[in-house]
């Protein structure tokens, strides 16, 4: 019986350095029986080279559109915008489950090529909880932004903005920034900040609070820390990507099929038919 390939996509939208697949969740898939094929990315944060060491082979970006059907693209968020019909199975976030602005035009393409929508925003365990978010990492981030964004307020005119921020290589280089900030605002105000976190158990709660207590706020951690927060998501979706050789006995990806299935019903005949 041949492996199952998994093929990992460049991401296409601007400033998305996250990833799906680590090296780490690489190296374990294979392990497990599975070829990995891995896009060169220009943005991703991890190097070409480090999924080549984890026994991933490198390939063209942009090669998923003409491999074989039967290989399965994973990727993080949605595809750009397109009208040609999708003939693999694409397990990424795709957002037209919501009715979102042009929902019908992104899910209509997979019933059109044959192909298959497994959403990671749906992927859910035995007690409805998402097997794997990035809630954590966003509110770590969020707390990061607020900090920074009291510090400068207090710091510079009120008429001169907060400059945009980029993603930081890792989580230290994070801290040592925002914690400058903090020390510069203090001084200012003579005091830390006062921060109230609402939902301070839930993922990103804890993210903020964590955030928080590392750059020494007393009482009181995504896209700035891609390295870290694409570590957090791989391994927690790693349990259910294992089973997608068993897909069609696998609970979570059986619910996430019969999901898709559910929601092509809902489009208009004439947007199903199959591309010939």
């Amino acid at each position: 019986m041949s492996s199952t390939i998994l093929h990992l996509r460049s991401e296409s939208k601007p400033l998305e350095h996250r990833s799906a697949l680590t090296p780490t969740t690489t190296k374990a898939l294979i392990d497990a029986g599975y070829k990995v094929h891995v896009e060169r990315s220009p943005e991703r944060i991890f190097d070409d080279s480090e999924f080549e060491e984890a026994g991933a082979i490198l390939v063209d970006e942009g090669s998923w559109q003409s491999v074989p059907a039967d290989n399965i693209i994973i990727g993080l968020k949605e595809l750009p915008e397109d009208t040609f019909p999708l003939e693999h199975t694409h397990v990424q976030f795709a957002h037209c489950y919501k009715n979102q602005e042009g929902w019908q035009d992104v899910l209509s393409r997979f019933p059109r090529g044959g192909g298959t929508l497994l959403d990671l925003e749906f992927l859910q365990d035995e007690s409805g909880r998402r097997v794997a978010a990035f809630g954590y990492h966003a509110g770590f981030a969020g707390a990061a932004l607020a900090v920074q964004a009291w510090a400068w307020q207090l710091t510079h005119p009120k008429d001169l903005l907060l400059p945009g921020v980029s993603s930081y290589a890792n989580e230290n280089l994070l801290l040592e920034e925002i914690g400058s900030a903090l020390k510069e605002g203090e001084k200012k105000a003579g005091r830390p900040p006062r921060v109230l976190v609402i939902g301070a158990l839930g993922r990103c709660g804890k993210g903020a609070v964590e955030l928080c207590q590392k750059v020494g706020i007393p009482d009181v951690r995504e896209l700035l820390l891609p390295r870290e927060a694409s570590e957090a998501f791989s391994n927690a979706l790693l349990p259910s990507l294992l089973q997608l050789k068993n897909r069609q006995s696998a609970r979570v990806w059986q619910q996430a099929e019969e999901l898709f299935n559910k929601k092509v019903t809902a489009l208009p005949a004439g947007m199903t038919s199959r591309s010939t």
